[in-house]
């Protein structure tokens, strides 16, 4: 027992051993051999040597910036379509759901019970040129009698907004669920009508919910490759499926490496200027 007590401070270090320990098997290892093949050069063939090949990463930006763009485009797309379907349904779920709430909780997750791969696929038959989907909007006007929805933007986004619909989703229930009720009840009593209540009150205190859930959303989405790769075509490739085509068909390692890391830096710099441009600490209350 004197031990214990003389060695107290060393208690949160040994519980945060084998995280710590977890991370830096599988994180930061492979990241250094990532970053140290990304300065590369040579083939398969040949085999690859250290040469400090900074120009990797210029070439790799140069030739694939549409990529980079691209990318950009479609996860911010995304993510505003998902927090633009996800935010009424928290909310509704939050403050309506009753009894009902863990059932319609289950049916936002449900989707995750089935693979990326069968989600993915199965948007091509919804979106599929002689599909329900398709009539309905040529019904309307909405689309050409000659006009198509896969192998589009549309559908690349769309895929991309409902396999991450959930990772929006439940961060803004969890947010909105924790509001106080009588924080909304004492702005209509002060005359508040429901929109300023919203604005004034829900809105903000549910600030958390919409950085995190924008976050998981967009971060997951910017490297995504399987919904450009099955609901698009070549014309709407993005940066991951140039990593995928890098890494697994070219085997360009040091170009897939560079471009990776390109990635995550560019990453980086868009969450840190969205956290300022938010305000870190209105979303830490």
């Amino acid at each position: 027992m004197g031990f214990v007590h003389r060695h107290r401070w060393t208690v949160p270090y040994l519980l945060l051993a084998p995280g710590l320990a977890w991370l830096a098997l599988f994180f930061v290892v492979p990241i250094y051999y990532l970053a140290s093949t990304s300065l590369q050069t040579g083939s398969i063939d040949i085999g690859y040597t250290m040469t400090w090949a900074w120009s990797n990463y210029r070439d790799a930006i140069t030739t694939y910036d549409e990529h980079f763009v691209r990318s950009l485009k479609y996860a911010s797309l995304a993510t505003i379509a998902a927090l633009l379907i996800s935010y009424p349904l928290a909310y509704f779920i939050a403050f309506r759901g009753g009894r009902w709430k863990n059932l319609l909780l289950l049916l936002v997750i449900a989707p995750f019970f089935v693979t990326y791969l069968i989600r993915t696929l199965a948007w091509q038959t919804i979106l599929t040129d002689d599909g329900l989907v398709a009539d309905v909007l040529r019904s309307v006007g909405l689309l050409a009698d000659d006009g198509r929805l896969l192998a589009t933007p549309i559908a690349v986004v769309a895929g991309i907004t409902y396999n991450f619909l959930p990772f929006m989703a439940l961060p803004l229930y969890v947010s909105l669920e924790q509001i106080d009720g009588r924080l909304v009840e004492a702005a209509n009593d002060l005359y508040a009508s429901r929109v300023q209540s919203f604005l004034r009150v829900t809105l903000p205190l549910s600030l958390p919910g919409v950085f995190a859930g924008t976050l998981l959303t967009f971060i997951p989405a910017m490297g995504d490759f399987v919904n450009a790769e099955l609901l698009g075509t070549p014309r709407q490739a993005m940066i991951g499926n140039v990593i995928q085509s890098k890494f697994l068909v070219i085997t360009d390692y040091p170009q897939a490496a560079a471009l990776s890391f390109a990635l995550m830096a560019g990453i980086l710099v868009l969450v840190a200027f969205y956290a300022r441009v938010l305000g870190t600490e209105r979303v830490s209350v």
